[in-house]
């Protein structure tokens, strides 16, 4: 059975989420402002922590990542940190859609 799970942050206007759905096959995407800007697909669990790279539709483009990596814990398995402009944000798990 898959699980899945969403983390979610607003950044400068912009909306910055990462949905994991794990199980025999793990896909993680990342969207920035709604719009898919990295995927990530591996059979099994895979290896963390794993980042995903993208940008804000700034001008200049202003680069992010995000690091997913896996906490231990049966009721939260995964944690997420956005990363942009030299600063850490930790991303708020949201119920999954």
């Amino acid at each position: 059975m898959r699980q899945r799970y969403s983390f979610h942050f607003d950044q400068a206007g912009h909306s910055v989420t990462v949905n994991v759905r794990s199980g025999w096959i793990t896909e993680t995407e990342l969207l920035v402002d709604g719009k898919e800007c990295a995927f990530h697909r591996v059979h099994g669990h895979g290896g963390y922590p794993l980042t995903l790279a993208a940008q804000l539709a700034e001008e200049p483009p202003l680069p992010l990542s995000v690091r997913l990596d896996r906490t231990g814990a049966a009721e939260h398995p995964y944690s997420c940190v956005l990363e942009v402009a030299g600063a850490e944000h930790p991303m708020p798990e949201r119920a999954a859609r």
